[in-house]
């Protein structure tokens, strides 16, 4: 009986601790004083890998480039579409999204971010910085069709899988490294882009670089 209640008071808290114990954040001892500078940021399509704990029927590499991709520029507009709800709360203001994009395939960087520097990225948007990430997911589901038709519909997959996704904030002038925030998904990554950039920001809200 006393195990049962032991149990019953303690495993909660355990597991939360385990959950909370999944986000990390990185702040540079500049941040505080560079950020004062800044007037405009980007935002950058994600840097999106998925991946499957077991290859669904008809799965195909190009089809998943094809998903990944669009996840890429669909959580980018959701985290744009949250920062603007929220505009009056920060001190600085966003790059429409349209435009960065725009840009960044002028310049022939689309697809390619993870082949330019930050500082480089920077100067083409003519931007004082730049707010990216990268988002991983693991879909356990057998059925890849779920996945490929919650991203045409802005989703992100399936509700039995597990992913992690990171944010980061860069410096144009130099392509430092400011802030860092790292999550993992240790539930269920079920949902459409907006209730996962939702749910990660309510998480960083209070340690965004930009709050006033």
């Amino acid at each position: 009986m006393k195990k049962l209640i032991f149990f019953a008071f303690f495993m909660p808290s355990i597991a939360f601790a385990q959950l909370e114990g999944s986000k990390q954040l990185f702040e540079s001892p500049k941040l505080k004083s560079t950020i004062q500078q800044h007037k405009t940021v980007a935002i950058l399509p994600f840097d999106v890998k998925i991946t499957y704990r077991k290859q669904p029927k008809g799965y195909s590499l190009e089809g998943n480039l094809d998903q990944e991709q669009k996840m890429a520029k669909s959580i980018q507009g959701s985290m744009y579409t949250f920062l603007l709800r929220k505009a009056d709360e920060y001190t600085v203001s966003f790059q429409d999204i349209d435009k960065t994009n725009i840009l960044l395939k002028k310049a022939g960087l689309e697809g390619k971010l993870d082949e330019h520097t930050k500082d480089e990225v920077a100067k083409i948007l003519g931007v004082d910085a730049v707010l990216g990430g990268r988002f991983e997911t693991e879909q356990t589901k057998s059925d890849g069709a779920a996945i490929a038709t919650m991203v045409l519909l802005g989703g992100i997959g399936g509700k039995t899988g597990t992913g992690s996704l990171v944010l980061t904030l860069n410096n144009a002038s130099d392509g430092e490294l400011l802030w860092r925030f790292f999550k993992s998904m240790d539930d269920s990554v079920g949902g459409s882009t907006d209730d996962l950039v939702e749910r990660m920001m309510r998480k960083v809200s209070r340690n965004f670089p930009y709050a006033k």
